[in-house]
């Protein structure tokens, strides 16, 4: 089974097989059905068996179908037929070898199948002895015939050797003369025996003038590295080949660029011989290479380094490092740049920040500094081996003075400032991205801090402001986590001594940074837009509790206040939240009262007014919170829907501050009050800490009050205790008694507030 099946088809078969056409399925049944009429059904099942075993088994069926059919309808008629033909067997075998069952076992199992089916005239051995005849018989002939095939074959390749010989020396002739890559062939002690013409060219002379010269003699100052090395061990046999990009001093004295390939030509034992080096002139792509990586490492606009190569050079600056080296990055970003973009026009624009570039190059370039442009307006001086943060900040001295005179382009004369984020660190401490980022961080806060000066790093400072970040990128998903909580602060009658209200103040218990105070999250849940779903969250907590409280002690239950967000009060949907969320807890809305600071409402026609009108008429009460501590104009508060008028803390916490006038802030804090109860507001003190400043605040005529001294923000369960604790009446007397107890950090996280709890909701 020397050869591929398939490749003839038996005598009366079509050419290319019959199952390959639409028809195949049937002729090969026709064709099964001509032998089933004559052969018996046990001889054809088992001459079929036999066939498609071994060699048959890779036959396409589309040629053993019909060759199953041929042989055994052959051999059935040399069985039967009168007058006796025994040479059908014998044309039964050939038909096998013209398939390509050369197998000897096949013939033999053939032979035997044969003479045991049952024949007439005892025709069996003949059968066989004829069939064993035409299969060997065809095999001899297709034999000879390979074999006249290969004699041919092999004298047609002699004599095609010969000539391609003769060809391929008169090719390498012509190719070595005529090439137009470089090529060079020289001994392995380096001597240099013969060269083509374009070889002599890219040198700038002819063949002859590179005959005898040593490869040695062609070093060039800018050789890559390794490229004679490699060349030692080439020559020595150590290695077949090599390859480099390297340059060469032509004749004239001109550089030209080459790659480089020298391979090693042994003889029949192996032992080197030549060495063929080939050459090829890239001088023209070096050069575009150069000016496509000076693109791509530089700023289009200003041709400073860009941030590609800023960072590609600070990298390398922390590969291997002394054990004290240092260095330093000046951040510097234009202050109010935007406004020239904005009113001038990005042409303008782009022409301030090549005047800003070049300046800035032209003062730190000369002292040894890397000046880069990131994008933007925002560029970065690096300091390498820095002696020191005196360095540095000479160095962010040094571009704010750059930028003082004013930049006149065209008609206009441009004020241009900066702020500079100067860091100064010994590299061993940190990484080249924790570095930028840190920098980064401390231009922010020079530019918080008034812009156009320099901000030194400060590590508390940092370590705050990763802390923040930490906390943005966790936020999203901690509502889902269930890490925050509700804590509530009583908010007492100062009349009866009774807790009248709670103020609901959520808490975040962050994995890793432990229990975290609004002042720690809300900011940026502001920024983000998460205090529209943390809102709602809380809201909806609060109610939920205040309607358990309510079920659980009736009249005795505190109203729940909530503070509102900006964003919350301005939202559309604010009153159908609320609504929604009074319906589905049952809690009545005279027990909730919501929290606004100033500025939330910022005039008459205010959009968010209309939401407020429309939550009282819900039965929902407001507050202004902190009141005292924004800008708002006071006339405002006529037009306002509420009824409770917060003091900030810091007013009555300003009472015990020794530098300040306490007999003026106790008539400030007086005023608030007479002004409240003029517009008819009732009106709470946030932030009383101690017993003198409850009593003093209730003689001037202050209704209620919150702070340390009746009980810090504490869990729900501390409030329901206190609640079945305390009776409906309660003595002014005993209420820092009363509201004192487990005042001192009873609730979770209640570390993190001030006395008030003022801006400590949402």
């Amino acid at each position: 089974m020397n050869q591929s099946p398939g490749a003839d088809e038996p005598p009366g078969t079509a050419a290319g097989g019959a199952a390959d056409a639409p028809g195949a399925a049937a002729s090969e049944a026709g064709a099964a059905g001509a032998a089933g009429a004559g052969a018996s059904a046990g001889f054809r099942d088992a001459w079929a068996a036999m066939l498609r075993a071994g060699h048959g088994a890779a036959v396409r069926p589309g040629v053993l179908n019909p060759l199953i059919a041929r042989t055994a309808e052959l051999l059935h008629r040399a069985s039967r037929e009168q007058p006796f033909r025994p040479e059908l067997a014998g044309q039964a075998g050939a038909l096998l070898i013209d398939n390509q069952f050369t197998d000897p076992q096949l013939l033999a199992e053939a032979v035997q199948l044969i003479q045991r089916q049952p024949v007439p005239d005892d025709r069996g051995p003949v059968l066989g002895g004829a069939f064993a005849a035409g299969w060997a018989a065809a095999l001899r002939e297709r034999t000879l015939r390979e074999q006249e095939a290969i004699r041919l074959a092999a004298d047609t390749a002699r004599q095609e050797v010969e000539k391609a010989l003769r060809a391929s020396e008169a090719r390498f002739r012509a190719l070595f003369e005529s090439a137009a890559i470089g090529i060079g062939l020289g001994d392995t002690d380096g001597k240099i025996l013969a060269v083509n013409r374009a070889l002599g060219e890219i040198f700038g002379g002819g063949p002859e003038d590179m005959r005898g010269v040593r490869v040695g003699d062609l070093v060039h100052p800018e050789d890559t590295p390794g490229v004679w090395e490699a060349y030692e061990e080439l020559i020595s046999g150590k290695r077949e080949y090599f390859q480099f990009d390297k340059p060469y001093y032509r004749r004239d004295g001109e550089v030209v660029w080459t790659h480089l390939t020298v391979s090693l030509i042994r003889d029949d034992d192996g032992v080197p011989l030549y060495q063929v080096a080939m050459l090829e002139d890239v001088t023209d792509r070096y050069r575009l290479q150069e000016r496509l990586r000076h693109q791509a490492t530089h700023d289009p606009l200003t041709g400073l380094p860009n941030r590609a190569a800023f960072f590609e050079r600070l990298e390398k600056l922390f590969e291997d490092p002394e054990p004290d080296a240092r260095f330093g990055l000046c951040y510097v970003d234009l202050d109010g740049f935007k406004i020239v973009n904005d009113s001038l026009g990005h042409d303008m624009g782009d022409q301030l920040l090549t005047v800003v570039a070049g300046r800035l190059e032209n003062a730190l370039s000369p002292l040894g500094h890397m000046v880069a442009r990131l994008g933007g307006d925002e560029f970065v001086v690096l300091l390498e081996n820095c002696r020191g943060e005196q360095e540095a900040v000479a160095a962010a001295k040094t571009v704010l003075a750059a930028l003082t005179k004013p930049v006149v382009i065209g008609d206009h004369r441009l004020a241009v400032g900066a702020s500079v984020g100067v860091l100064e660190r010994r590299i061993a401490s940190t990484t080249p991205g924790a570095a930028v980022r840190a920098a980064d961080l401390t231009l922010y806060r020079a530019k918080e801090a008034g812009r156009g000066r320099w901000t030194l790093f400060d590590p508390e400072e940092n370590a705050r402001a990763v802390s923040r970040y930490a906390v943005s990128v966790r936020m999203p998903a901690a509502l889902d986590r269930g890490e925050f909580f509700i804590d509530y602060q009583p908010m007492v009658d100062l009349a009866s001594g009774a807790m009248t209200g709670v103020e609901a103040l959520v808490r975040w218990r962050h994995p890793q940074l432990g229990v975290l105070g609004p002042e720690e999250f809300v900011g940026v849940a502001e920024e983000t837009g998460l205090i529209m779903p943390l809102g709602r969250w809380v809201l909806e907590q609060a109610c939920e509790q205040a309607a358990d409280w309510v079920a659980r002690f009736g009249d005795r239950a505190p109203r729940v206040s909530v503070n509102l967000a900006v964003r919350q009060a301005r939202s559309a949907g604010l009153v159908g939240d609320v609504e929604r969320t009074l319906r589905t807890t049952g809690l009545e809305p005279s027990m909730l009262q919501l929290e606004i600071t100033e500025s939330t409402v910022v005039g008459p026609e205010d959009e968010a007014l209309k939401a407020l009108h429309a939550l009282v008429d819900l039965g929902v009460s407001l507050a202004v919170d902190d009141f005292g501590t924004g800008w708002s104009n006071l006339a405002y508060l006529r037009d306002l829907p509420v009824s409770n008028l917060k003091i900030a803390g810091s007013f009555v916490g300003d009472l015990h501050d020794p530098t300040k006038d306490t007999h003026l802030g106790w008539r400030i804090v007086s005023g608030l009050v007479s002004l409240a109860h003029t517009l008819g507001l009732t009106v709470t003190a946030e932030g009383v800490e101690s017993r003198a400043d409850a009593e003093r605040l209730r003689l001037m005529g202050c209704d209620l009050a919150q702070g340390w001294h009746f009980g810090r923000p504490v869990r729900p369960a501390e409030i329901a205790r206190r609640i079945a604790e305390t009776e409906t009446e309660t003595d002014l007397e005993d209420a820092p008694e009363a509201w004192g107890r487990g005042g001192d950090g009873a609730g979770a996280g209640s570390g993190t507030d001030s006395g008030s709890g003022s801006g400590a909701g949402v």
